[in-house]
């Protein structure tokens, strides 16, 4: 048996296959369509999420998990391990941390012989993931509890994302910026990107044409990493052709120490809306 056992949030975009790799335990999301109440990656997948979105967005809601879903993931994992590492999203964007936090004062009774941290990511979508997955291959490497945190805590400093939105209708939902803001935005097919910083989401420019914003993707990355080897996740929000393309031109233009596709949780896509694509990134240097 490892040491510590690593849960997070499905806001982390990890796939499938590297979720049961590493063990990881994945605390869902929630979302709301047609009236009733989803569990992100479990009741269906983004795909179907984004699919019901698409038929009212206006009616397509999202919550946080409560304390007991993350109670629940407490006890899971403690069945893998005496020690465990809970990953959340940025406390700056939401309150899931805090949420995090509550449950661990909770299984303190519960699992009186458990020991539990919980880790502010200080970043979301992949990039978290990217933490998660520091965290989670240092315990399989039989890593101590501290050192566990430690590898999170370093990959935290490394990790960055960087998304290009199909359009801004829906960013108003952020509560960033107002509503008719968004609405004029979208009839301009303004695309904007993103990316964040100290814990929050930055608006890090604008294009009107997705090629030319593709290609400003690439070359903010580039500037960052140049020819050292780079890990990448690329992501999308139901536009899966386009973030093969994406990937691919990923693979051949990087020197790719890790990649791989995921999907955008339909939770963040309430904010985005589909046709987002971009990609999570750290270099090796």
């Amino acid at each position: 048996m490892q040491q510590v056992a690593v849960v997070t949030d499905s806001i982390s975009c990890l796939t499938r296959e590297l979720v049961e790799q590493y063990g990881i335990v994945i605390v869902p999301a929630n979302f709301c369509a047609e009236g009733k109440v989803y569990r992100d990656w479990v009741d269906m997948t983004p795909s179907q999420a984004y699919e019901l979105f698409l038929k009212d967005p206006d009616s397509f809601k999202t919550s946080a998990p409560s304390p007991e879903d993350y109670l629940k993931a407490y006890h899971e994992a403690s069945k893998q391990a005496e020690s465990v590492l809970c990953i959340t999203f940025s406390a700056k964007i939401s309150a899931v941390y805090n949420i995090a936090q509550q449950a661990k004062e909770q299984a303190k009774a519960e699992l009186p012989q458990v020991s539990i941290e919980v880790l502010d990511s200080q970043t979301v979508t992949a990039a978290q993931g990217f933490v998660a997955l520091a965290a989670a291959r240092a315990a399989v490497e039989g890593k101590s509890p501290a050192e566990v945190v430690k590898a999170a805590e370093e990959m935290r400093n490394r990790v960055s994302f960087i998304i290009l939105l199909d359009t801004i209708r829906h960013v108003y939902r952020s509560g960033r910026i107002p509503k008719v803001a968004a609405q004029v935005g979208s009839m301009l097919n303004i695309r904007p990107i993103l990316t964040i910083s100290s814990g929050l989401i930055r608006f890090a420019g604008a294009v009107r044409n997705k090629h030319h914003g593709v290609d400003r993707l690439l070359k903010m990355m580039r500037d960052k990493v140049g020819l050292s080897p780079v890990h990448v996740a690329v992501m999308h929000a139901y536009a899966l052709e386009e973030a093969e393309r994406l990937e691919e031109r990923v693979s051949s233009e990087f020197n790719c120490a890790e990649l791989w596709l995921t999907e955008f949780s339909p939770v963040m896509g309430y904010v985005t809306g589909t046709g987002t694509v971009g990609f999570a990134f750290y270099s090796d240097d």
